[in-house]
């Protein structure tokens, strides 16, 4: 517990500074004040010594710009992660500093919890799905049961980085973000890497492949910023098929190309959903979202004294208990649930019920480019129903094919309750089963999610082979696991039980499972602060 003296609550002093930018912000009942001095390498990406030693040279002036009157001041937040070490550590150090001489409360925020809560404050969202799209992070976030919940993230580098990594490989200036903006203006779509695996994503692929390309610049950077964007995009709207919710709030320095924030437009006017974008100075890193996160932490209990204020370069955002926010319930819009209650869409297809029969129709993505979007529905329908009938000629329950048109499937209906509906432990250990058959059978299913698995007769059928692939590569089906996981922790308190029971199951059919579940660990141990 904090033993300084307590204040009236005013003004917060909030210090961002986790990469390139080290800034200052007042917040009271609304921003007072807000000043930056970003940093600028002289070549090539964020040098993190460099960075720091940056910070250090500008904090006082920083400060300065901001902190007109200190006797107004209650308390001082700092970014205390996750981001670069030694930025870390020059911020956490200048806070501790002024709650010390200024006697007042320290609280420690973290970086992207921040994002959300200001893209809250300044766009009056209530609870939505959100795309957060920065240099180092890329991830789904949403809340349930006091925490925010990673329903899915980059599995190698942020979105920003990819950008930034292939702008320093073509000569383009360092932020590479709008360059590439600009310089697609006039460039055309060719085919790139399109890496999406179930709720995550991958762009390191997307970058090696746009870097070698001889195409006019203009060219490579339209396509990489449509490939990028529809796979950010097409996990969102996973998400929000997932969770029900009909509100989705895109935060993050990359969130400001124009682009994207058309692209997510579409894609939620097409479910029935809002789009939301705070102005462009809450967007990238910035001390006011540090100043009202602090805010509103202090005002629910959080403080902490000097020596308590360690940084934690890869602090997560669903380690934070949100205390500041209290769930709304289920939502029933934008689910994609159609007036026909015999037919439904999920995130990627409208699902029709014919009697015994359930037909799967692919819909075209209006946000994605025309080309790219025939390709991924070709792709994926032929390897649905190619790998839904090698699963279960390894003993997989799968529904029985029917016939398959171009981008439609028909194969049997299958009764019984979602997994995500019964989320009993018996349940998942029979869930456990299933997945252990299918990864000894070398096949992935790509989107492993509770709602994917529907429970029949005791035993548990998987649906939907749309992102499947053949593969015993260990990593593969470690994040393999690694989605379903995500999904179990992203929905439900009694995920730790959960866990264990699909680990008995999984292990009591797949020779291979513990080293399996090992790697999923690492995967969930791997910083994305790249």
């Amino acid at each position: 517990m904090n033993k300084r003296k307590s204040r009236v609550p005013g003004q917060i002093l909030g210090i961002e500074g986790t990469a390139w930018n080290l800034s200052a912000a007042l917040f009271d009942t609304d921003l007072i004040a807000l000043y930056s001095r970003p940093y600028q390498p002289l070549q090539g990406g964020i040098h993190p010594r460099e960075a720091a030693q940056h910070h250090a040279s500008e904090m006082k002036e920083v400060i300065r710009q901001v902190l007109t009157d200190p006797s107004h001041i209650s308390g001082v937040a700092f970014s205390m992660g996750p981001g670069l070490g030694p930025c870390l550590r020059t911020v956490a150090t200048a806070a501790r500093a002024l709650a010390l001489s200024l006697d007042v409360p320290l609280v420690g925020v973290n970086h992207c919890i921040a994002h959300i809560e200001i893209g809250r404050f300044a766009t009056g969202c209530e609870d939505p799905v959100v795309l957060y799209a920065s240099g180092a992070n890329t991830q789904v976030i949403g809340y349930l049961n006091s925490r925010y919940r990673i329903f899915g993230e980059t599995l190698d580098i942020g979105l920003g980085n990819a950008l930034d990594k292939f702008a320093r490989g073509k000569g383009l200036p360092h932020p590479g973000g709008p360059a590439i903006e600009k310089l697609s203006e006039t460039g055309s779509y060719m085919p790139l890497p399109y890496t999406v695996k179930g709720m995550d994503l991958a762009f390191s692929g997307l970058v090696s492949a746009a870097k070698e390309q001889a195409s006019p610049i203009e060219d490579v950077c339209f396509s990489l910023q449509e490939t990028a964007f529809a796979m950010c995009v097409e996990v969102t709207e996973r998400a929000l098929a997932h969770t029900g919710k009909d509100e989705v709030l895109l935060v993050g320095g990359v969130g400001v190309n124009r682009r994207l924030q058309e692209m997510l437009s579409v894609m939620c006017g097409e479910r029935g959903a809002t789009l939301y974008v705070p102005d462009r100075k809450y967007m990238g890193d910035n001390g006011a979202m540090i100043a009202y996160t602090g805010k509103i932490m202090l005002e629910h209990g959080y403080a902490r004294e000097p020596e308590q204020s360690h940084i934690n370069p890869n602090f997560r955002s669903d380690q934070v208990r949100v205390t500041w926010r209290r769930d709304v319930g289920e939502k029933t819009r934008g689910t994609g649930i159609l007036p026909d209650p015999s037919t439904a869409r999920g995130a990627e297809a409208i699902v029709t019920m014919e009697g015994d029969l359930v037909k799967k129709q692919r819909v075209k993505k209006v946000y994605r480019q025309p080309a790219l979007d025939e390709r991924l529905i070709a792709e994926r329908t032929r390897a649905e129903a190619r790998l839904i009938s090698m699963a279960r000629r390894e003993g997989v329950p799968t529904p029985v094919l029917r016939d398959v048109i171009h981008d439609t499937i028909v194969m049997e209906k299958v009764k019984g309750p979602l997994l995500k509906e019964t989320l009993l432990c018996p349940d998942i250990e029979e869930a456990g089963r299933t997945v252990g058959r299918l990864h000894a059978g070398g096949i992935v299913h790509g989107d492993l999610t509770t709602s994917n698995m529907i429970m029949r007769d005791s035993r548990c059928v998987l649906i939907d082979f749309g992102l499947s692939m053949v593969s015993r590569e260990i990593e593969a089906r470690g994040v393999d696991v690694h989605v379903l996981f995500q999904t179990l922790e992203s929905t439900t308190e009694a995920y730790p039980e959960l866990k264990d029971a699909f680990a008995r199951g999984y292990r009591s059919v797949f020779d291979g499972a513990d080293e399996v579940l090992m790697r999923e660990q690492e995967i969930e141990r791997r910083g994305r602060y790249l």
